[in-house]
């Protein structure tokens, strides 16, 4: 068994690139380095069969084996043609170019394929004669060749997949757009769900979701469908060392929960119930077809994963009402859950009427999508914050979260006592509860500039707001509602209306209209052009 390690380079979709990683380092790979789309690490022919085999999340197993840089065409050529291609392929064997291009050097990928295959083809019959050559081939090809080139930097590298790992060999018929298998057992570990409590995906179209969620339940290796691999052509394929490893089922074990699946369509279901059979997980899934309006009941404390139609195919009024329906049953049915919903537009999101407790970009095919979590707990929030709970559960998030400037996220505990006490709240001993106002700062001078209430009493809490909170300090698109001052102490009422202040009703019962009032006596609230006392700020 060949144990020199080596480079390898997995490709992955961008917001997976974390899951990936974590995935190689349980396999044991050293040196682990998560990128843009892509995770780096070192291993020998063991650790790449078993990425492979094993990702869950990766698109394609890279080796690189030369890099150079170049500024021009004919520079690709004569630095790809010194690589001493016999190490990689023979005048028998047929390879393919896979270019992957971000140069202004180089605007056309498909010229950068033509010198690429024209520096090969050349190696070879420069050395065994016109027409000795390895040939070329589209598809199926027996040695795959990535050309990586950002900007002058050029990286070739050996696909050691061939035909993306998406394509896991399971799915034998699909519905219209299913989402991707890497995609989908992405969000599912995402979500931490490992197979502990019920799965929940109310629209499972061709059950994708449902697939996913079953191998990573019985630890079922996703390669194991495949009929093969590229590297299965390579000259120092261990055939010996790859059966072991595919046969290997030492590490799965049983499934002690029920994944439920259900779609409107009764095509879908059973384009689902194919592919379920075909991975043979049947005995796990329990499927049904339903609409979203017709669920009634759920299993207790389960998680809900699923990708709701994005409006391509359905009106908006169409789409505007699943959304809603799905908040409904989300607060009404699914109580206690945790559901992660992928979904493209922001409007969509807002119709589910919750607030997500995180949220991460993700893509979806060429789709910029956008992956939400929502905690559905039981009673009220003060409650489910008493119990030692949050809504930000996620580590990765907060630490992504410590990152982002002040105005786009929420503020920590000693951030905002921070900010308070630049602004002459609280004491030294950061007492904010027991902070009295004064004349000249209290909150009729709040009120005058415009500024929200900060007294206890208007956020509860003495500090400045947050975004569940009526201010549009932090562009959440609420707007601030003013209200009029009121002394804390009382004013004793006259028996004359006209001392009243500002008592339009009282002057309008003796003067029987609404009384005047000029430019300089103009009250902030007031509106124009209505006649009406009611039009007064109250």
């Amino acid at each position: 068994m060949n144990t020199d390690k080596f480079e390898i380079v997995v490709k992955t979709f961008q917001g997976l690139e974390d899951v990936l990683a974590q995935e190689l380092t349980l396999l044991g790979a050293e040196d682990v380095e998560p990128g843009r789309r892509m995770v780096s690490f070192t291993g020998n022919n063991e650790m790449l069969y078993k990425a492979n085999l094993c990702c869950r999340t990766a698109l394609r197993v890279l080796k690189p084996i030369y890099k150079f840089t170049a500024s021009d065409p004919d520079r690709l050529y004569e630095m790809t043609k010194e690589f001493d291609w016999n190490t990689v392929l023979s005048p028998d064997k047929t390879f393919s170019i896979d270019p992957v291009v971000n140069s202004d050097s180089f605007t056309h990928s498909r010229y950068v394929t033509y010198r690429v295959k024209d520096a090969i083809v050349d190696f070879f019959q420069d050395r065994l004669g016109t027409g000795k050559r390895p040939g070329v081939r589209l598809q199926d090809a027996d040695v795959i060749i990535n050309v990586h080139i950002d900007d002058t930097r050029v990286t070739l590298s050996l696909d050691s997949s061939g035909e993306s790992l998406h394509r896991r060999g399971y799915r034998v018929a699909q519905t219209e757009a299913p989402i991707n298998e890497v995609l989908a057992a992405g969000i599912l570990l995402k979500s931490g769900w490992k197979g502990e409590c019920p799965l929940v995906d109310p629209m499972c179209g061709s059950g994708t979701f449902l697939i996913e969620a079953a191998l990573i339940a019985a630890n079922i290796n996703p390669g194991v469908y495949r009929k093969n691999f590229a590297f299965e052509q390579w000259p120092d394929f261990d055939e010996e060392l790859f059966e072991r490893i595919y046969n290997d089922d030492s590490a799965e074990r049983d499934v002690l929960c029920t994944i439920y699946g259900a779609d409107i369509s009764p095509k879908a279901i059973a384009i689902a119930q194919r592919n379920i059979k075909q991975a043979a997980v049947g005995k796990y899934i329990n499927l049904e077809v339903k609409s979203l309006s017709q669920w009634t009941e759920a299993p207790q404390n389960g998680m809900m994963v699923t990708n709701p139609p994005y409006g391509e195919r359905l009106n908006v009024e169409d789409i505007d009402s699943l959304y809603e329906v799905l908040g409904t049953k989300l607060k009404k049915i699914f109580r206690g859950y945790t559901a992660w919903i992928i979904g493209y537009q922001d409007e969509q999101f807002r119709a589910i009427g919750l607030a997500p407790s995180s949220k991460t970009p993700i893509m979806n095919g060429p789709l910029e999508c956008q992956l939400r979590e929502y905690q559905i707990f039981d009673g009220d929030y003060k409650s489910f914050r008493r119990e030692g709970k949050s809504l930000r559960t996620s580590a990765t998030d907060a630490r992504a979260d410590e990152n982002k400037p002040l105005k786009q996220r929420r503020p920590t505990d000693t951030e905002w006592r921070r900010d308070a006490r630049k602004k002459g709240f609280g004491g030294k001993d950061g007492d904010f509860e027991k902070r009295r106002f004064s004349k000249d700062r209290g909150d009729k001078a709040r009120f005058d500039k415009g500024r929200p209430d900060f007294k206890r009493g208007g956020n509860g809490s003495g500090r400045p707001p947050r975004r569940d909170e009526p201010f549009d300090r932090f562009n959440t698109g609420k707007k601030f509602e003013r209200r009029p001052f009121k002394p804390e102490t009382p004013v004793e009422e006259s028996e004359n209306p006209l001392a009243i202040r500002r008592n339009e009703k009282a002057l309008r019962s003796i003067i029987g209209r609404m009384p005047s009032i000029n430019s300089n006596m103009k009250h902030r609230g007031w509106r124009k052009n209505n006649n009406d006392s009611d039009s007064a700020e109250k």
